[in-house]
């Protein structure tokens, strides 16, 4: 049976750089006589996506045109869409175009790498792609933009703290990491994750991106998903998050209990992917759009502040970006070859919240009480709340799911303070 689903991204099919068998125990063998550079924890989570097929169609990462172009324009230089540079960096400068590189993170040898370009980007450059990809329209992004990012911006500050020389060209991945193994059943491959829709005959298929652990509002947005798609899938983020964050064991373990008491389980599945963020905010909700057409979804939800960090992007800004990307409208999709457009869309839902007056869930396109009516819920406020020992607020999450988060807040011996941005806050309902 022909498969529903979107296509992959790129018009090429699922482009995978992961290899297998014999390929693989030949490589693994070539590696062990390489140059080996470490990589960061961002740089093996798109090292894996780009073996799964997550990244389609990238095949490595970017040269300095692309990394230009997308920073720019939002497309690779052949004008497919791509709204983030996908980079890779070494202080190794013994290294050279038409090197062959083992790349390694913490002893284990992920990937080899053709190097096809080395380039240097300076300071000034460095800052240009800061505020080309993570500047917003919020309140940190409009005053002294720089100066408050590279205090408070995660994303910037990675970017600042780039390696010297960037490196591009082919990859051959060589692992897939711990991930298989520490998240049995919830980490999947494009390819999996789409036999498993395939299965259920699914078509229509919305995402929901989770970083935090998922409270009322998470729960109402999937089952809003539910109600005009054929299925949703939960897809967590199982990478690297900034301190202070959730890790993903817990916040799976919260999701799988939410599941089993809350939801009809054929409509939902769990799901992960092996990312860092990036804390983009609209552009991020861009490279969740587009990655996750690659998994098979042709609808993500995006809600208040997605993927945001601090006061950096408007709350709206992530809805708003898809309307002004490149072959946004159907006039220009026609325009160009398909194969090159994103073609996933979003679902733009409005702030989300328990009304008592309504006595349920509810939006600012559906409830006309007042503030003083409403349970304002938002990850940054429910961790905040935890890792205080303060209490949370009736209709604020699900009692089986904070039993798991209040335990695994019991058992830190150090907490990492957490800021509240404006938009957590409830400021400017």
């Amino acid at each position: 049976m022909a498969s529903k689903l979107v296509p992959p991204h790129g018009g090429k099919g699922l482009v995978c750089c992961l290899l297998e068998g014999a390929a693989l125990a030949a490589e693994q063998k070539k590696a062990e006589g390489l140059k080996k550079i470490e990589i960061s924890s961002q740089e093996k989570g798109d090292l894996i996506m780009m073996g799964i097929g997550g990244f389609s169609p990238l095949t490595g990462f970017m040269g300095k045109a692309d990394w230009k172009s997308v920073c720019d324009k939002m497309t690779l230089t052949d004008g497919t869409f791509w709204p983030i540079p996908i980079m890779l960096a070494t202080d190794d400068a013994s290294v050279n175009a038409g090197d062959e590189v083992a790349l390694v993170r913490n002893g284990v040898t992920m990937a080899t790498i053709k190097v096809s370009e080395k380039f240097e980007l300076s300071e000034d450059e460095k800052k240009w792609e800061c505020e080309t990809v993570y500047k917003g329209e919020g309140a940190d992004s409009q005053t002294d933009f720089m100066g408050t990012a590279i205090k408070d911006h995660p994303g910037v500050q990675m970017v600042l703290a780039r390696k010297k020389f960037c490196l591009a060209g082919p990859v051959k991945v060589l692992s897939e990491g711990d991930f298989p193994q520490k998240f049995p059943g919830v980490y999947k491959s494009p390819a999996q994750l789409r036999a498993e829709m395939d299965e259920r005959g699914w078509k229509n298929v919305a995402a929901l991106q989770l970083r935090n652990p998922m409270h009322r509002s998470h729960e109402y947005l999937c089952k809003i998903g539910v109600e005009v798609c054929d299925g949703v899938v939960i897809h967590s983020l199982v990478g690297a998050l900034k301190p202070g964050d959730i890790p993903a064991e817990v916040r799976v373990d919260a999701i799988n209990t939410l599941v089993e008491h809350y939801f009809v389980k054929k409509n939902v599945i769990q799901a992960g992917y092996p990312l860092d963020m990036r804390y983009a905010g609209p552009r991020e909700a861009l490279l969740h759009a587009l990655f996750r057409q690659n998994y098979g979804m042709n609808k993500l939800i995006v809600g208040r502040d997605h993927a945001g960090v601090g006061d950096f992007y408007g709350m709206f800004e992530a809805q708003e970006i898809f309307d002004r990307i490149p072959y946004a409208t159907p006039e220009a999709k026609c325009a160009v070859d398909p194969g090159k457009v994103l073609l996933t869309e979003p679902l733009k839902i409005d702030w989300t919240f328990y009304c008592t007056k309504c006595d349920g869930m509810a939006s600012m396109r559906t409830c006309p009480h007042t503030k003083e009516d409403r349970v304002i819920l938002s990850g940054t406020k429910l961790r905040k709340i935890l890792s205080e020992g303060g209490a949370v607020p009736d209709h604020f999450g699900r009692e089986e799911c904070l039993v798991i988060l209040k335990k695994y807040y019991a058992g830190l011996t150090e907490k990492v303070e957490v800021k509240m941005q404006k938009a957590a806050s409830g400021a400017g309902m």
